[in-house]
């Protein structure tokens, strides 16, 4: 295990040479050669480090068009997105942000056919909004959502997030849907402070220049290196993966639940590719002790007992101290400022997943009947039993995310950690698919991956599209698993029994 006085080095040297490299000053200039010669899926990736301001300018078109809706009676918004289109909202749905109108948000961001269902049945058509986020316009999810919802529910009142001259911003024109058109200079991870997370803060209730105007005082304070709260977690970061601690531990922050997930698709997707990566592995639970290997570092929110545990347990720490939920716009900016950072230290571009699209194409492949047959079930024990050092696991749940079975997963967690003594982290799917699937697939080839499958009994058919939710929701499980198997992963479909049973 690394010393303190050797992480200590280590961190002065990272530090030197992101100094030495300009990359404050080269950021803020919107310098694409930070990161790559090539200006493609970088400079045009930029646009969120002066977002605030514009969130600000845009924050009383936003309250307006707000009061108008609850002026007509709509108190409820069932709002579809994956990815960077869903993890901000519902944050923002859980956190306790005040709220000037009561609205209930509701993210949908999953196919499972019990999922579609409920969101079904909350839809009061004189009461309720429908919203379907997609930067690209063409996000599967959210497209069938709409095919599903609309269908359904052809007089509730509809609107459309994304970006200008989309598929779906075309649909909204000519629906005559409303439509908020945003940033196309930002990519989805980055798109909380752009009308992706404002205009789901303004459809809460919350007024935008909460999260704004931190975001604003955050960016301010880091033009420099010095003093700059941003930087000094990118220099953390870079700083342990270069010495073998590539295993993020996000403790709190507790006054924002869902914080951990949507830092989680940040940096996971942001670094997890070419071999590099860094992961990210948040809502643990830990005793007075801890356990899991030593390839940790933790970044802490507050002197928690969880975080001691680590700190005793010899992890290095970045304590960030307890935040209030009215700086969730500042942590915001803080993360992704540095997220750019972190991804000049390890000399990949941030802003780009390559492998993000080999799980859509082989997903796609299984719809058309062109793929292999379903993946036949394997032995998990024996790929538990492949874990060497600085390995992890993953279990990957195409499940009901409402169901019992998510919580026995987690607890489930835990005892692997224990046993194993390696990080154990569970994705919903495929809702990960837009979060932690690039880094499985392009990141280190560090992962045992674990896939369960459960479509349940009650199957929905998407009109007009020749498939069923549940046709879907196994299509993109089979395609994930075909891309992880391509990526010379070690990769086991399974089910909830077994792996239940397996501690």
């Amino acid at each position: 295990m690394i010393s303190a006085t050797e992480f200590a080095r280590a961190s002065r040297d990272v530090r030197h040479a992101l100094e030495s490299a300009g990359a404050v000053d080269r950021l803020w200039a919107r310098d694409h050669t930070l990161w790559q010669p090539e200006a493609d899926e970088c400079a045009n990736r930029l646009g969120w480090i002066d977002e605030p301001q514009r969130a600000e300018t845009d924050a009383h078109n936003l309250i307006e068009t707000r009061d108008q809706l609850a002026a007509r009676g709509i108190r409820r918004v069932i709002w579809s997105g994956m990815g960077g289109s869903s993890l901000f909202p519902e944050l923002l749905a859980r956190s306790p942000l005040e709220r000037e109108v009561p609205f209930d948000l509701r993210v949908l961001d999953t196919v499972h056919p019990a999922a579609l269902r409920r969101a079904l049945e909350a839809v009061e058509p004189t009461s309720t909004m429908l919203v379907f986020a997609s930067k690209s316009g063409g996000t599967i999810e959210t497209r069938t959502h709409l095919d599903v919802l609309t269908t359904a529910h052809p007089e509730a009142p509809v609107a459309v997030v994304t970006d200008p001259g989309s598929a779906l911003e075309r649909m909204a024109r000519d629906r005559g849907w409303r439509c908020w058109t945003a940033n196309p200079d930002i990519g989805g991870r980055f798109s909380a402070l752009s009308r992706f997370g404002t205009v789901a803060t303004a459809l809460l209730g919350i007024d935008p220049t909460l999260l704004a105007r931190p975001a604003a005082r955050l960016a301010a304070g880091a033009r420099t290196s010095a003093d700059n709260p941003a930087f000094d977690l990118a220099v953390f970061l870079a700083t342990a993966h270069r010495t073998g601690r590539d295993k993020l531990t996000l403790v709190g922050p507790a006054a924002l639940p869902g914080f951990g997930s949507w830092v989680e698709q940040l940096v996971a997707e942001s670094t997890g590719k070419h071999g590099v990566g860094i992961l990210p592995v948040v809502d643990e639970v830990f005793g007075d002790t801890a356990d899991g290997g030593d390839d940790r570092c933790v970044v802490g929110y507050g002197d928690t007992a969880a975080v001691e545990a680590l700190r005793a347990a010899g992890h290095p720490v970045f304590e960030l101290g307890s935040v209030p939920a009215d700086e969730l716009g500042a942590e915001t900016m803080r993360w992704m400022l540095a997220t750019a950072w972190l991804g000049a230290a390890l000399r990949i571009n941030p802003f780009d997943q390559p492998d993000v699209e080999s799980a859509k194409r082989a997903a796609l492949a299984v719809l058309d009947g062109t793929a292999p047959k379903a993946p036949p079930r394997g032995d998990p024990v024996a790929a538990l039993a492949s874990l060497r050092d600085g390995d992890h696991v993953v279990i990957q749940a195409f499940v009901d995310p409402d169901s019992p079975l998510v919580s026995d997963l987690a607890r489930l967690r835990s005892r692997l950690r224990a046993r194993y003594r390696c990080a154990v982290t569970v994705g919903i799917g495929p809702r990960y698919l837009h979060s932690t699937g690039q880094l499985h697939k392009g990141g280190p080839n560090t992962g045992v991956f674990l896939q369960i499958v459960d479509a349940g009994d009650d199957d929905l058919e998407v009109p007009g599209r020749g498939f069923t939710l549940a046709t879907l929701l196994r299509a993109q499980a089979d395609g994930d698993y075909d891309a992880l198997v391509a990526a010379g992963r070690r990769v086991v479909r399974t089910n909830a029994e077994t792996v239940l049973a397996l501690a």
